[in-house]
């Protein structure tokens, strides 16, 4: 069923809106300039779910109000999620460190700790673009035939790459020795 507002439902919503705004900035002590923000979210909600109101079952404040209630409370996880993985206040990680002598705040987060780590990914995030980027270079300075025989071998066996009918075992072992030279003369190391 679709509904349209009146200009006095309409200025219902508002109200509501505000009421349950100003509320919930209170309660969670959030910045003053948060309010509009916040009375925007629980307009939009109340106005996207207006399909649903039946005027026959009750007012359209008390259909607001409820809308309104359950989308606070929604807001309100979400902020006090965010208080939980953020502090009350976050900083910014350029902020001057307290006592740091012109350091950063992020100059005295270790990489283990940083916001990598805060969603659960990886910490060696640095090291391993440092090494794909290493290996991408070493391996731009290749010939063409010695390339595809690293990109055969990341997949096969030296064997199967025989089979293919791409050299013999000995001759193949031999390529790879000189591979594994040049490589290590560019600067990449077998880890």
């Amino acid at each position: 069923m679709h509904f349209s507002p009146s200009p006095d439902q309409l200025h219902t919503l508002l109200h509501e809106a505000d009421l349950a705004a100003r509320r919930l900035v209170r309660q969670l002590r959030l910045p003053r300039h948060d309010l509009d923000d916040v009375r925007q979210d629980l307009l939009i909600d109340a106005l996207v779910r207006l399909a649903a109101f039946d005027p026959a079952r009750g007012s359209i404040g008390a259909f607001a109000a409820t809308v309104m209630v359950h989308k606070a409370s929604r807001i309100a996880r979400r902020v006090v999620s965010e208080r939980r993985v953020f502090g009350f206040e976050p900083i910014s990680i350029d902020a001057p460190a307290p006592g740091g002598e012109g350091a950063s705040v992020g100059d005295g987060v270790p990489e283990d700790d940083g916001l990598c780590a805060l969603w659960g990914q990886t910490t060696k995030g640095a090291a391993t673009s440092k090494v794909r980027l290493d290996v991408e270079r070493c391996l731009g300075t290749l010939d063409r035939q010695d390339g595809l025989l690293c990109a055969a071998l990341t997949t096969k066996s030296v064997d199967e790459v025989a089979a293919e009918g791409r050299g013999s075992r000995a001759g193949l072992y031999r390529r790879i020795r000189t591979l594994r030279g040049s490589l290590l003369a560019h600067g990449l190391v077998a880890g």
